[in-house]
Parts: C-alpha cells; structure tokens; sequence
C-alpha cells in the first residue's frame, strides 16, 4: 500500500512539473528579461556560422531549431523575442491556450500585415493574400480551421502572396503542449525576387514559439534560409526577415489581444 501511494505521488509530481510553466527568469535568464524591459522586442541578425542567441531554455523547441539548421546549413539567421504581458496574471488556463492557438491558426488574419521595407524606407504590405488551401497539389481555398482541443501536433498548407517574393506556397506544422505553442512555416516553392532565385524550395524555416511564464508570454521568432551565394542577397533576405519578424510580433500581439482580452 506505500509503494502504490509512493508511486501515486511520484506520478503525480511528474505530470504537474511538465504541465506548469517556467518563469521568464528560467527561460531566458535575469539579464535578457532585464534587456526586454529596456528594448522590446530583441533581434540578432546572423549571416556566417550563425548560432541561436536569443532561444529560450526550452528543450522541445532547442532540438527542433537544431534539426532545422543542421538539415539546411543556413546562410542567414535572424532571431526576435518578446514578452507579451498578460492582461490578467498566473498561468494560461486551458480555455485561454485553446483560443490563442485557434488564434495563430487563421492563416487568413496575415492577409495585409504590413512591414517596414528598408530597400524603399516605408511601410510596406507583407501578405497581400493569405488563404489556407487543402494540399500543395490541388490548391484548393479552404477556411482557417479551429480546433475545440488542439492536437499534439497538425500540419496544414497555405498560399501566400508576397510583394517581395512573389506567390508561393507553405507547409505549416503547429505543435500544441500544455506550456507552449509552435508553428513552423516551410517554403514549398522557389522563392524569388524579380528574376533572381533567392531560397530554394525546402529551404526556408520561420519558427514561432510562444511559451507560458506566468504573467507574461515568451514568443520567440526565428527564420533561417540557405539563400543564393550572393552575400548582397543574403544580407538582403536577413535585413527583410528581421522587419518581417516584428511585423509578425505585431500581428500576434493583435491576436492574442483578441483572445485573451475579455
């Protein structure tokens, strides 16, 4: 009978420590959240031998941001954090989690984001058209989907018009746990600028993490790309993501606004 209540325990120690969240302090450390009161967001703009600088002490997220770079050796590597303040303190509940994924899923909502373009020193659409569609080959439009529970994991495909490099298509695969949500964006055609090929097909991930720390939100932004050997282009294509990424920030900040604000 002890045993069988000592194991109940222990059991129940384990799935409360993975199911409760870590503070802003353990996921990034003191100095960085000092950083992020100071300047918000935070971004790195690698090109050479890039290393992740800015990821959070997430294991999950870690190793796949360590699959993605060394299956695409990248060439360029822009990182972003944020903290988003929660309007009400403690832990996401499962409701507010539920929402704020079925929010980031309405690929549609990217439709007409805008960006600051540093080629041209205005602001700038970044999606012209964004529309989730039922696979790569029949490209049919289908609407945002919601789920009541999210699933562990659920990959899905969009069509994406953008100014800079064109009509392309994604894969977008989300990962739902109870301390965090993430999506990764992966190009599924050539992205090009004008007539130059800038990222092979298959060669571009953008990640977005977004985890649970109590009274505030980490989200984490990263995209990386083999692009064409051109250090012009590279620096190009790693100037665009960084303004892409706080366009990105932005556009979450607006939808988990709409999801978590009463």
């Amino acid at each position: 009978m002890r045993v069988k209540n000592l194991l109940t325990i222990i059991l129940f120690l384990v799935i409360a420590g993975t199911s409760s969240s870590a503070t802003l302090e353990e996921l990034i450390g003191l100095d960085r959240v000092t950083e992020l009161a100071a300047a918000n967001p935070i971004t790195e703009v690698q090109y050479k031998n890039p290393q992740p600088r800015l990821i959070p002490r997430n294991g999950e997220l870690r190793r796949l941001i360590s699959d993605a770079m060394r299956t695409l050796e990248p060439t360029f590597f822009v990182e972003s954090l944020y903290r988003y303040q929660k309007p009400a303190p403690g832990a996401w509940t499962e409701a507010e989690r539920n929402a704020l994924y079925n929010a980031t899923l309405a690929i549609s909502t990217l439709e007409g984001i805008e960006y600051f373009s540093a080629s041209r020193n205005r602001m700038r659409t970044f999606y012209e058209t964004s529309t989730v569609i039922d696979g790569p080959d029949t490209k049919r439009p289908r609407p945002d989907p919601a789920y009541t529970t999210p699933p562990a994991e659920l990959t899905i495909y969009a069509r994406q018009k953008d100014l800079t490099f064109g009509d392309n298509l994604y894969r977008y695969t989300y990962y739902a746990r109870p301390d965090s949500l993430v999506f990764v964006q992966e190009n599924l055609t050539v992205m090009n600028v004008g007539l130059i090929r800038v990222v092979k097909k298959n060669q571009l991930r953008s990640v977005v993490a977004v985890l649970d720390a109590g009274d505030s939100l980490l989200v984490y932004v990263v995209s990386m790309a083999k692009a064409a050997s051109s250090p012009w282009l590279n620096e190009r294509a790693g100037r665009s993501f960084a303004n892409r990424a706080a366009a990105i920030l932005s556009w979450f900040t607006k939808r988990a606004d709409e999801a978590l604000i009463p």
